[in-house]
């Protein structure tokens, strides 16, 4: 894969990466790349031990407009990149909403609170044919925490790589609320 672009914004876009893509293109050692998706374990939650806690908007682009024109589309697949940036304690997740572009829902990723160990990370995923979203989609993601601890990283990560070119950009959360006090 060449990089062709590499651009960089300080918005709600971070970083926008156009490659040209070839068929050819092999993993070295295809062995060392590994899908290995954490278990997320429920977890019983008293308010009362809450210390801390965010609600947290992330902008997703189910599709985006191209060639001058609302009529040339180009449909993304969409990864929510949950990070507990914690090195010692497991944050709370108590939601994950993932919403259209006229804010109704479309579908609630966790029906129970889930703990994230310390440096771990989770993920969630939107299909490219998923065009439900739309162009002004997003995931609200609420977290708490039973401890002081370091705010988790919540971005989201937009991918397309037909037709020979590929696509790729991060989409920062927002925090929108805050929760509880902090030490």
């Amino acid at each position: 894969m060449r990089l062709k672009h590499h651009l960089s914004f300080a918005g709600v876009i971070g970083a926008i990466a156009i490659a040209s893509c070839s068929p050819q293109t092999h993993l070295s050692n295809p062995s060392s790349v590994q899908n290995r998706e954490i278990q997320l374990q429920t977890v019983s939650l008293n308010q009362d031990d809450i210390v801390m806690g965010q609600i947290v908007y992330v902008p997703i682009y189910s599709h985006i407009y191209h060639h001058n024109s609302q009529d040339r589309v180009m449909n993304l697949s969409a990864t929510l990149s949950v990070r507990n940036t914690d090195s010692s304690d497991p944050i709370i997740i108590t939601a994950v909403r993932y919403y259209d572009t006229e804010g109704q829902l479309i579908r609630q990723e966790i029906e129970r609170p889930v703990a994230l160990k310390p440096l771990a990370s989770t993920s969630f995923f939107v299909a490219a044919d998923d065009t439900g979203g739309g162009s002004g989609a997003n995931f609200v993601v609420e977290w708490v925490a039973e401890k002081t601890v370091s705010e988790p990283v919540i971005e989201a990560v937009m991918i397309n790589t037909s037709g020979g070119q590929g696509i790729s950009f991060i989409s920062p959360g927002k925090v929108v609320e805050q929760h509880g006090k902090r030490n």
